[in-house]
């Protein structure tokens, strides 16, 4: 655990302000949830809660037979990271910060598709050096309870790939179960 160097005072309704930068650092937002857990040593954790975080290993095997059945990469986000590749390099997106446009994109509730191999992708990590080596993409987003709580992405292995209805449609159905699975 990394100490910050900032004391605050629990105050008389048991609040306590988490600063500005740490919550910009942790991409913390108004209103996100968070989770709290203690340990033994009496210190309390914050965590920010994703609700698609907690079907990670459903998400996993989702991804799996998106991209058996597809032939592309399969991605599933939460709001912040990626919590489920298959048919790509997990070390390139498992775990890794989604990027400003793909953010924007969730918080706007668009689909986004690349029909043919351009210029014009959409970076998906945060890390994306602008390389564009998955130019066709498709990118649902998954909401639940009219929130969306992360994205499905199917991006193109070959680089004349394209994305055609039928990977909207996959995509689609996969977002709208997964979305459907938050609500129960």
């Amino acid at each position: 655990m990394k100490a910050t160097g900032v004391v605050r005072r629990i105050d008389d309704l048991g609040r306590v302000v988490i600063p500005k930068e740490i919550r910009k650092t942790l991409r913390i937002k108004e209103g996100d949830p968070l989770e709290i857990f203690t340990d033994r040593e009496g210190q309390v954790i914050l965590k920010k809660y994703s609700p698609i975080g907690e079907l990670s290993e459903f998400a996993t095997g989702y991804a799996e037979t998106l991209s058996k059945t597809t032939g592309h990469i399969a991605c599933i986000t939460d709001k912040d990271t990626i919590i489920a590749v298959s048919g790509g390099s997990k070390k390139e997106f498992l775990e890794q910060d989604v990027s400003q446009e793909l953010e924007q994109l969730m918080e706007d509730k668009e689909v986004y598709t690349s029909k043919d191999n351009s210029d014009i992708a959409m970076p998906i990590t945060k890390n994306d050096n602008k390389e564009r080596k998955y130019n066709a993409q498709v990118v649902y987003p998954i909401v639940s309870n009219g929130d969306t709580i992360g994205t499905v992405i199917l991006m193109a292995k070959e680089p004349n790939g394209k994305m055609d209805d039928v990977e909207k449609k996959v995509a689609q159905s996969a977002a709208t179960f997964l979305g459907s699975q938050m609500e129960i």
